[in-house]
């Protein structure tokens, strides 16, 4: 039951680890310079706030 809560953690919760990641950082520095606007870390947090977390609850309640 362990590996498998870890299991559906990694896949289906990688997007929270946008802030921290190199190629995440580097993807955004990219788009930055190509005049793409990207949320700042507030604005990512309220992002995850409002769509990830409830994703989160709903992949829990789904899978376990």
């Amino acid at each position: 039951m362990i590996l498998a809560a870890i299991s559906v953690g990694a896949v289906a919760m990688g997007a929270n680890t946008y802030i921290g990641n190199a190629p995440n950082f580097m993807v955004k520095a990219i788009a930055e310079a190509a005049g793409v606007r990207m949320p700042s870390f507030f604005g990512y947090m309220a992002y995850s706030g409002a769509v990830l977390l409830p994703l989160f609850a709903i992949v829990t309640l789904l899978f376990f």
